[in-house]
């Protein structure tokens, strides 16, 4: 069942790929960013875009035009688009790697490519050793230590993964397709997606059957499948047009529970659950768990009754991750985790007005018609001077006016700028409802000094995605979550979960911090187009990964009540 046709994950690297040469040639910014965004749109659609270019159809796609779909029919064609051939005999293919290390901009990668004549991450490490790119303006010490440390990172790092909120949505789509066959009964996703990790490897699914040789024919000729990696009369393996690997295993409907529990929990949570047992004179495998001294099976048609079995309360899959989990289960103690449906609002957006790709009242109707009761709009405060902010509020009180009970809510989103100032001043800021103060550049110059300064203003209400980190891509700024949240208790300043698919920031472990030392957290979803706003479960999901009840989620409140607990 092999199919031609390119996948989108390789489609969409080709437009990323493009869009970084073109930004070291110092492209038009806009063209580039048409590429980004093309790469993303491809990367999120679930059939094939390669045969709908064919078609002459991935034009109906969002952010695809006619140029870009040509593009496409240049991949499948020949192989690869004809513009990134001719820019890659220009470009050495390292360079564009350099943009992803820490304080590596397109800039300051042409500037070392061109003026040092260093072209691979080889001869980087090199200048870096050999402290050669202090030679070049506005480079130091420092600079050349984050590299060699990311180089480092980098050679030790774990292989590229793909992003939960890319994959889940594939995930859960399959699963509801297996549930319409009439010969499944039980059917759910399980492994790291289920765990609702960031990031995932393969896609796990675990299934009951009447006729499991039937439904894994089905699975198998799925319309989508561009490979059959392995497939038997109870489970198989696929790959499927956009890259993803799908792993299908039909199980005795007796052993459903033990099965999903098995192939759900993190290995240490696996393990932990094992040498408890066995402390119980208990052997726990993914098809029962058997008393040793008798050799009696037990086999479990729910992961409830399994939990029970061997002492536990049933323990949230985002939960199993050994860290702490197994004791609250056995004393009765595990928090009521907050629920997607306990979110009333969204408190970072973006709109025309800066650069979002919507208008203010496109996404105040999207996010009412989720049933929130209300959405910050947040542009960014850099493009809201000499007046436009007046002009943006008097555009919000009119939509307020026509769309209440909804409420917009008059909000900012302000740059930590690298000298540890914000990018508008206390008397322009005091005017805003919501404030939001966040890292977008200089990464590597005093991030933790900066975040405090902003955190200590009285004027800001969030800090947006603490670290800056962008999953696959770069790891983050290197804050000291300790101070930080020291200092957020102290000011009652908030800290966000950006529900952003290659962010999710604050990663689970901070915001667990946060949580218990008694910072209220935020789960936004920083949306600059409608189909952001439906990243908010894999926000909640990282919520209740950090541990994170109803109460310690801060949108959770209707807007008065968070007027009330902002600073004042």
């Amino acid at each position: 069942m092999a199919n031609a046709l390119p996948r989108n994950a390789d489609v969409a690297a080709q437009f990323d790929l493009l869009a970084d040469l073109m930004e070291l040639e110092g492209a038009d910014r806009f063209r580039v960013s048409s590429y980004r965004s093309a790469a993303s749109r491809i990367r999120e659609t679930g059939s094939s875009v390669a045969q709908l270019a064919l078609d002459g159809r991935a034009k109906e796609l969002q952010g695809i035009g006619k140029t870009i779909e040509g593009k496409i029919v240049e991949i499948v064609e020949d192989g690869e688009i004809h513009a990134l051939s001719k820019r890659k005999d220009v470009v050495p293919g390292d360079v564009a790697l350099f943009m992803r290390l820490p304080g590596l901009g397109a800039k300051t990668a042409a500037r070392i490519w061109h003026e040092l004549g260093v072209t691979t991450l080889d001869e980087l490490r090199a200048a870096a050793e050999q402290q050669r790119l202090r030679d070049l303006g506005g480079l130091g010490a420092k600079t050349e230590e984050r590299i060699l440390k990311a180089l480092n990172d980098t050679a030790e790092a774990e292989p590229f993964r793909p992003l939960l909120g890319d994959a889940l949505p594939a995930l859960l789509a399959v699963v509801e397709v297996l549930r319409e066959h009439p010969a499944s009964d039980q059917v759910s996703d399980a492994g790291s997606a289920r765990r609702r990790k960031e990031t995932i490897r393969d896609l796990d699914i675990i299934a009951t059957a009447s006729d499991p040789p039937a439904l894994i024919d089905y699975f198998t000729s799925l319309r989508w499948v561009v490979e059959i990696a392995a497939k038997g009369d109870t489970k198989a393996t696929v790959v499927s047009n956009d890259g993803y690997r799908f792993d299908l295993r039909v199980v005795p409907p007796e052993s459903y529970g033990n099965l999903l529990q098995h192939f759900t929990g993190s290995k240490e949570h696996n393990l932990a659950l094992r040498e408890a047992a066995v402390r119980r004179k208990l052997s726990v495998s993914e098809y029962g768990v058997t008393e040793t001294e008798s050799g009696t099976v037990h086999t479990h048609a729910t992961e409830e009754e399994l939990y029970r079995f061997l002492g536990y309360d049933w323990i949230p899959p985002e939960l199993r991750e050994n860290c702490g989990e197994l004791e609250a289960a056995r004393a009765h103690e595990l928090p009521a985790l907050v629920e997607l449906d306990d979110i009333r609002g969204d408190l970072h957006s973006h709109s025309t007005w800066s650069d979002g790709k919507e208008t203010l009242e496109v996404m105040a109707r999207a996010a009412k018609a989720r049933g929130y009761a209300y959405l910050a709009i947040t542009d960014h405060g850099e493009r809201l001077r000499e007046g436009r902010a007046e002009e943006q509020w008097a555009e919000v009180d009119a939509l307020n006016e026509r769309l209440k009970p909804f409420r917009i809510v008059k909000g900012v989103e302000v740059g930590i700028r690298a000298d540890g100032g914000l990018a508008l001043g206390d008397e322009a800021l005091a005017g805003f409802e919501w404030v939001i103060a966040s890292l977008h550049t200089s990464f590597d110059r005093n991030p933790t000094e900066r975040v405090l300064a902003a955190i200590e203003n009285p004027n800001v209400h969030m800090i947006g995605h603490l670290t800056a980190r962008k999953l696959n891509i770069r790891s983050g700024a290197d804050i000291d979550i300790e101070r930080v949240v020291e200092k957020a208790v102290e000011t009652g300043t908030f800290l966000e979960i950006n529900a952003q698919p290659n962010r999710l920031d604050l990663r689970d472990t901070h915001a667990r911090v946060a949580g218990e030392a008694g910072v209220k957290i935020p789960v936004s979803t920083d949306s600059h187009q409608l189909s952001a706003l439906g990243h908010m479960p894999i926000g909640v999901a990282q919520a209740r990964r950090a541990w994170l009840t109803k109460e310690q989620v801060l949108n959770t409140r209707t807007w008065k009540q968070i007027e009330r607990l902002r600073k004042r």
